[in-house]
């Protein structure tokens, strides 16, 4: 039988785990309303993760989602050992599309606060 503390951690990680999914969720949709094709969710290569994988037109957009009370809390979140993770499975993504490490390419952010709201930060890592 699993001890008290054992049972909260097991709970709290399914609601993060649920919580995640529901962020990701939110954020599909909204690329959706723009026009874009999931291509992917929660992609994993050797390098890592990536939560999602749009096609808007010829670009493929690699998204890493990040939910917390506020856009700016989730964006605080992405840390530079994240994004360089990111970077290294899209290449890994991108070695299966026709043109290759040719292929046009763009990472984005995708924020969601306590309330559901979505905000996308294109060219996220652009700055790094």
């Amino acid at each position: 039988m699993l001890a008290t503390s054992d049972r909260t951690r097991q709970h709290r990680g399914r609601c993060n785990h649920l919580a995640g999914a529901a962020a990701e969720q939110s954020v599909a949709m909204a690329y959706d309303r723009r026009g874009c094709a999931t291509a992917a969710r929660r992609w994993r290569g050797q390098a890592g993760e990536i939560d999602l994988i749009v096609r808007d037109g010829d670009t493929i957009v690699f998204v890493e989602v990040k939910k917390s009370r506020s856009f700016a809390q989730a964006a605080a979140r992405v840390t530079r050992r994240q994004a360089d993770r990111i970077c290294r499975a899209a290449m890994e993504y991108v070695a299966g599309e026709p043109t290759g490490q040719l292929t046009r390419m763009r990472f984005d952010v995708g924020l969601v606060d306590s309330v559901g709201a979505v905000r996308i930060v294109p060219n996220a890592f652009g700055g790094w």
